[in-house]
């Protein structure tokens, strides 16, 4: 036993900001969280996304590492061998605007930042594994992220084309479809352009079918997530069908899972890229004009369905494939070159998008699936979107939609205009960003052109850390030195693109299994002893990309033979978001000044809603009610100052307790010191126990009816908590059922030896179901209740079945429906004889005198029901 824990032990004040400190100094120096390989136990791998180093934990960060630590914690009390480790997501576009701002490298900044937030992960107590820490952006870990990049060009999984892109020009990087809001960039709000540049990609969509495919495997994994990746991924069956154009020599190729309604074709749309828009604007300065505006248009899909539809026409006309009718082509802003083939055949009667670009420009409309009573529908509102069968259509009028897909699609295949065609939504992945502080993409391209990887002798390519940054150019792109390099004695360039930051966080969890191994990107058999995850925690907001590229990763990794499972997680918990109250007052500018909610006062009605608020001037503001925290609306909580204040055990079991993990969590300081309290129940409770002495062994068999009342109670809460936490992962349940408990055992005679042998074995109970939440108190609770060993290595307990099987029943005595006695009988007692016994009582007697039982109703072990007359 080191020294320091000689002088934790529990004093009859509850003092956090003491034993905290000395008990986290204990874990540190006796390297309680380390763990190895060991095939004689059942691992468990619990792992929460790592954070990126922006500063200071927020409480988002908490809730997660806190479920994490719990699930850990539990784990652990389970028998298992436990790895909890944590890292740093150091790389990516952040550091590079802090740098420019104040005055210093990205690379000093992280690492300032790393040591911070290590500080702030500790000061909460977390049982991470720190010898297995890593950070993203050194170099002893990305080389081995670009030695697969390597590999996986030469496999072919790899290529580089010109691609159009989403383009910040203040951030001066690439953005993906995801991080364009509104026609704006995700983090500075510039509005976003379209640009054509060179990109690195890898073949996601080569695994699109079993990315698919295996979501169904993932059974303990978020409906919502699974469902948020089917669509992304967005299989779909259909028909490829060729166009011919009138005075131009290519055909115009659409996809659609609509064959049905060929028919009803009335324009053909193209993307502004596409070769016909661009020969169309080549004399014609109104639509080279459209396609230089469709350039800076919104490209987030989901952006297409709200914005407005703007269109002009091409002046070329395409042949209908089965009508022989001219169709005119029209160049579109919400058709995009990358989805499909970058032209539509447009059906406005039967798609509401369609409908709307019609409608303005007042082309035709024309129905052709009758509606479900059989007619023709009315589209003079809007576009009729359902299946059905057929008309308008010649040959094919009568056929349901299966009917007419598989005609429509034989007659054109039979006449060479047409393929059957499985499509995706899902593109490959764009792994370029033009900004420096990341991973170097280790490509070099060669004096006669050639592009050809990094040799391996000469991985990682370094990125030089020590640079200026004037905020607008990379510091490789802008030093020409950096790219110059040599193979096989020929001068040579590097590549001044870096990776998505998505490259790091796809494979970290696979690292960590074999953080310091240097043979290769994965000791295979460290990796296979802890993989897949058992448990993986995050936020929802990352369902798809990041979740998307974990899966992608993963399966890349296996058919390297670097690791033999086929999914990287087995469970998935995603945790709701932390709102908190938002308070405001108007200055004088008509500004709104917005104030911290730990500077307000509020006055409550009797329905404990906010009434009045104040700040610590005396000026009465505005409650803008519970959001998600943010500094716009300065609601953002420093876990910090909540853990100076009350303590790391408290906020931890007040973030465990206040909602169900995957649900939003409104911080109220009223619930923090709550759960305050609560603790302080608990630490009392043990404290006035243990002074009283040693105790005596519980003798089962010699218990009171009362006594083993108490005991069933206990254990029926040892159950329901184990379910909750294990199985169930509804933490504040858990809680809630220790809470009441408590309650119960507070008002526990302690009159006999028995009363005192039955309270230290609920505190013994109580301490451990608790230590998930609250480790630091129960560690110096266990000690104080004669344990020698400590909690880290306790096991949990487990509810004795025999206690929980009830000897007696209180059964309820109603006389024609109204309440007239309560008895005690046996468990197993008859009707028969708590009917005889219910007889016997005085004031079932008073209300039997001179009435005829008619009929008996009996709920065994509940209810008897005489109805007399």
């Amino acid at each position: 036993m080191s020294n320091n824990m000689k002088e934790i032990h529990l004093s009859e004040q509850y003092c956090p900001e003491k034993i905290e400190a000395q008990v986290q100094q204990y874990w540190q120096e006796n390297n309680t969280f380390h763990v190895t390989e060991d095939p004689s136990k059942e691992k468990y791998y619990c792992l929460s996304m790592l954070p990126y180093p922006s500063g200071r934990l927020h409480l988002g960060h908490v809730r997660n590492y806190t479920i994490g630590d719990t699930i850990s914690r539990y784990q652990r009390m389970q028998g298992k061998n436990v790895l909890q480790p944590i890292g740093w997501d150091a790389f990516g576009l952040p550091a590079e605007g802090a740098a420019v701002k104040n005055n210093t490298a990205p690379a000093k900044w992280t690492y300032e930042n790393i040591a911070y937030m290590k500080k702030q992960l500790k000061l909460l107590g977390f049982g991470y594994d720190w010898d297995r820490e890593v950070t993203t952006c050194k170099p002893e870990y990305y080389k081995w992220e670009q030695w697969f990049f390597t590999k996986l060009y030469q496999k072919g999984l790899v290529y580089k084309k010109t691609s159009a892109v989403n383009w910040c020009p203040t951030d001066q990087t690439v953005l993906a479809n995801e991080q364009v809001v509104e026609g704006c960039c995700w983090r500075c709000n510039t509005p976003v352009e379209r640009k054509e540049i060179p990109q690195w990609f890898i073949k996601i969509t080569a695994y699109a079918d079993e990315l698919l495919k295996d979501l169904d495997s993932l059974e303990s994994w978020p409906e919502q997530v699974k469902t948020m990746q089917k669509n992304w991924i967005g299989r779909s069956q259909g028909l490829e069908i060729e166009f011919a154009v009138e005075n131009y020599q290519d055909k115009l190729r659409i996809y659609t899972t609509r064959p049905d309604t060929l028919m009803g074709v009335s324009f053909i749309s193209v993307a502004a890229e596409h070769p016909l828009a661009q020969l169309a604007g080549q004399n014609n300065a109104d639509i080279a004009a459209f396609i230089a505006e469709c350039k800076n248009t919104k490209t987030a899909e989901a952006d297409m369905a709200t914005m407005e539809k703007k269109g002009i026409a091409t002046g070329f006309y395409a042949i209908h494939p089965l009508t022989n009718e001219k169709v005119p082509v029209w160049i579109a802003n919400f058709v995009l070159m990358e989805y499909g083939t970058g032209a539509v055949m447009a059906v406005p009667a039967h798609d509401q998008r369609d409908y709307e670009f019609a409608s303005k420009y007042q082309l035709p409309i024309k129905a052709v699936i009758l509606n479900e009573v059989g007619e023709a529908p009315d589209v003079s509102q809007q576009a009729y979107t359902e299946y059905g069968q057929l008309f308008n259509s010649n040959e094919f009028d009568g056929l349901n939609f299966e009917q007419a897909f598989n005609a429509i699609a034989d007659k054109l295949i039979g006449q060479g205009l047409g393929e059957r065609k499985v499509n995706y939504r899902l593109r490959d992945w764009g792994v370029s960003r033009q900004r420096y502080w990341g991973a170097p993409i280790p490509m070099v391209t060669l004096e006669d052109g050639t592009t050809i990887p990094t040799p391996e002798d000469q991985l990682p390519v370094i990125l030089p850390e020590n640079v200026e940054m004037n905020g607008i150019t990379s510091p490789i792109k802008a030093d020409p030195q950096w790219a110059k390099t040599t193979i096989n004695g020929q001068p040579a360039l590097r590549e001044t693109d870096t990776f998505d930051t998505f490259m790091e966080s796809s494979w970290y969890y696979a690292r960590y299994t074999c953080p310091h191994y240097n043979e290769g990107m994965l000791d295979e058999n460290a990796a296979n002893y802890w993989l897949p995850v058992d448990q993986y925690v995050g936020g929802i907001e990352h369902a798809i990309m990041h979740l998307l590229y974990f899966r992608f990763f993963h399966k890349l990794m296996r058919d390297f033979g670097l690791v033999s499972s086929d999914e990287p997680a087995k469970r998935l918990l995603c945790q709701g978001m932390v709102l908190a109250d938002a308070f405001y007052y108007t200055a004088e500018s008509g500004e709104r000044i917005w104030i911290s909610p730990t500077e307000v006062t509020v006055e409550r009605d009797e329905k404990g809603r906010i009434a009045k608020a104040y700040d610590k001037d005396g000026r009465e503001l505005v409650h803008a009610g519970m959001t998600k925290m943010s500094k716009s609306k300065n609601n953002g909580i420093d876990p910090q100052e909540m853990v100076d204040k009350y303590g790391a055990d408290t906020v931890r079991l007040f973030m465990m307790f206040a909602s169900p993990a995957e649900m939003t969590l409104e911080w109220q300081e009223s619930g923090v010191e709550g759960a305050n309290r609560f603790i302080k129940r608990v630490w009392r409770q043990v404290y006035e126990h243990t002074e009283k002495g040693a105790v005596k062994p519980l003798i089962v068999e010699q218990l009171t009816n009362d006594q083993k009342t108490f005991r069933r109670e206990l254990h029926k809460t040892i159950a329901k908590v184990t379910d909750d936490i294990g199985r169930r992962q509804t933490f504040n349940t858990a809680i809630a059922a220790v809470m009441e408990f408590m309650n119960r055992l507070q008002k526990a005679p302690q009159e006999t030896e028995q009363d005192r042998a039955l309270m230290d074995e609920a505190l013994n109970a109580i301490v451990r179901l608790l230590y998930p939440m609250m480790p630091h108190a129960c560690f110096v609770m266990w000690k104080a209740l004669g344990h020698d060993s400590n909690i880290d290595y306790a096991s949990w307990p487990v509810a004795d079945e025999s206690a929980m099987i009830e000897d007696e029943k209180l059964i309820v005595v109603q006389i024609n429906g109204k309440v007239r006695a309560k008895l005690t009988v046996p468990a197993d007692a008859t009707e028969e004889f708590v009917t005889n016994v219910a007889k016997s009582e005085a004031n079932v007697q008073k209300h039997l005198d001179n009435m005829t039982i008619r009929k008996v109703i009996y709920v065994p072990g509940k209810l008897l029901n005489l109805v007399v007359g």
